[in-house]
């Protein structure tokens, strides 16, 4: 029995949330890119807030494992910037 129902390898987007800052986005993608090192900077998707005191990123991922995922998840999580991640 299989614990996901993702087949891998996939496409799979993120969607990481925080307050609006000068470094979010390179700091974002160093976590990414440590987990997915084959992700580029071309393929997040930046938008602000209304007010503009947030952003959200969209990074697609090529993952190749629910283990790299949740490393992922755990990562970005636990990061001081990050607000939200789905």
């Amino acid at each position: 029995m299989t614990d996901t129902l993702l087949e891998f390898p996939c496409d799979f987007p993120l969607k990481i949330m925080g307050a609006r800052h000068d470094d979010f986005a390179s700091t974002i993608l160093a976590v990414v890119q440590r987990h997915a090192p084959d992700f580029s900077a071309d393929n997040i998707e930046m938008r602000a807030s209304g007010k503009g005191n947030y952003l959200s990123l969209t990074c697609t991922i090529h993952a190749t494992s629910r283990q790299q995922l949740d490393s992922l998840y755990r990562e970005l999580s636990a990061h001081p910037m990050v607000k939200v991640v789905l």
